[in-house]
């Protein structure tokens, strides 16, 4: 990519990280739960899930709209191209950005390094496809994750603002665990598989090869967490008691 297209690309991105703060101020004024306005700790979490919420709809019908409209680029993993996608990078690393920004300005590093740490490889790698314009259709597939996301996120918003439905908390468990396998697991296993089939490791190969397996661990971690939540809370260990009101886990 030339300069004036990296130049274009930053400006994307810029563009993004104004967006998600302009969605950031009109969260202020969703009326918030009275679970949530009674415990100052949940203001900001709340706020916070609201704005990855957005991200979510927006980056997950994005990804599934890109790949129905463009399926040759399945074929070709590596150089393939497409606008839809390239813009579609370029708001989701200002998401990343702006989320980055907003827990350490609400110092909330400690509580949410997990989510730094995510975010940090993230940018990182989708950086590096921007300017290189390679691998950009395996940053859509992962990107496919923010279908899977929906459900997790709307999942944390129940359990937090104490919803009186246990019916609605109980299908949204089920379609999360769905939606977690086809969104989130099985993208990821394909893309592992690809890359240690196909892709050279050196250079950015070996660098997005090193970020996919830590992810892997990550989202292995997380869907243990998922599961001794909500299938098997005899195995939780540790959680009683526990004030996680400041807290953004990504499996509470």
């Amino acid at each position: 990519m030339g300069p004036g297209g990296r130049a274009a690309s930053a400006a994307l991105v810029g563009g993004s990280v104004a967006i998600f703060g302009a969605l950031r101020r009109l969260a202020l004024a969703v009326p918030q739960p009275a679970a949530v306005r009674s415990r100052p700790g949940r203001v900001w979490r709340w706020r916070n899930l609201l704005v990855s919420f957005a991200h979510s709809v927006l980056a997950g019908l994005w990804a599934l709209f890109s790949l129905w409209h463009s399926p040759e680029l399945l074929s070709d993993i590596q150089d393939g191209y497409s606008v839809s996608g390239h813009l579609l990078v370029c708001f989701s690393s200002g998401y990343f950005i702006h989320d980055t920004l907003d827990i350490i300005f609400n110092h909330q590093s400690r509580s949410s390094w997990e989510y730094l740490v995510h975010h940090a490889m993230a940018i990182s790698a989708f950086v590096s496809l921007i300017v290189t314009g390679r691998f950009l259709v395996a940053a859509v597939l992962l990107l496919l994750v923010e279908v899977s996301n929906i459900f997790l996120t709307v999942r944390m918003l129940l359990k937090m603002s104490n919803v009186p439905s246990p019916a609605l908390y109980e299908a949204n468990k089920y379609i999360n665990l769905v939606m977690y396998f086809a969104f989130r697991l099985a993208p990821q296993a394909y893309l592992t598989w690809y890359f240690l089939r196909y892709v050279e490791v050196q250079g950015q190969g070996a660098f997005l090869t090193a970020n996919l397996l830590l992810l892997d661990a990550m989202i292995l971690m997380y869907f243990s967490r998922l599961l001794r939540s909500d299938f098997f809370p005899s195995l939780r260990k540790g959680s009683a008691g526990r004030d996680v009101d400041g807290e953004k886990f990504l499996i509470d």
